[in-house]
């Protein structure tokens, strides 16, 4: 069983049973509560407390046409309806499920870019409102030192890394905001790669990071 010592806070937990996140937001908490037996349980509490109040509330229930299920069929036999196909999910991996269903594979099918330094990163397609990443750090590598213009969601995934003098290993989150200037640094143990989300652009220190940040998309 992961242990996670760094949880995702409620108000992030109530917005993602609420639907209100982006959608790679969503993907973090997706992520996280998969590993995380805590917050999912929170999670699920939320999810009850929600559905107690559509409940009680007076709903207007929209009218449908008498020939709804049958022109819904129709398309489905024809063909203008088909589900995505869905990758089989490898319980070994050290890709939670819920990123390996948004990948459609496993860590082998990642398409890295590399940023420098030794470190890689793939971006994942996600709407414009936030983005995700999948980053990979050698061990005992540092990222460059920068703040934030907004939230900076990072979930470990392998190995760990220390940043403010904590240490954050698989299934943690760090959560980072305009108030964090930091420099994470991965753990000497093993390689890192961890899961970040965005929803506005790092602020780099040094000049290089800076010139690099347009064609990174960081």
């Amino acid at each position: 069983m992961t242990r996670i010592n760094h949880h995702l806070s409620d108000p992030i937990l109530m917005a993602y049973s609420a639907g209100t996140l982006p959608e790679a937001f969503n993907l973090m908490v997706a992520s996280h509560v998969s590993l995380c037996d805590e917050c999912r349980a929170r999670v699920e509490s939320f999810d009850a407390v929600g559905g107690a109040i559509l409940e009680d509330s007076a709903l207007e229930v929209a009218a449908m046409s008498d020939d709804a299920l049958a022109a819904t069929m129709a398309l489905i036999a024809g063909g203008a309806v088909e589900p995505a196909p869905k990758a089989s999910v490898r319980k070994d991996s050290i890709l939670p499920a819920p990123l390996q269903d948004y990948i459609g594979g496993d860590l082998a099918d990642v398409k890295w870019r590399s940023v420098g330094m030794g470190v890689k990163q793939a971006i994942l397609p996600t709407s414009k409102d936030a983005s995700a990443r999948l980053l990979y750090i050698p061990a005992g590598a540092a990222m460059p030192d920068h703040g934030h213009r907004g939230i900076e969601m990072t979930m470990v995934l392998q190995g760990a890394f220390i940043d403010e003098g904590e240490r954050f290993a698989r299934g943690d989150v760090e959560i980072a905001d305009s108030d964090l200037d930091h420099t994470p640094v991965a753990d000497i143990g093993e390689d890192c790669i961890c899961l970040a989300v965005t929803d506005g652009p790092l602020q780099f220190k040094s000049l290089l990071p800076k010139i690099a940040q347009p064609f990174l998309r960081i």
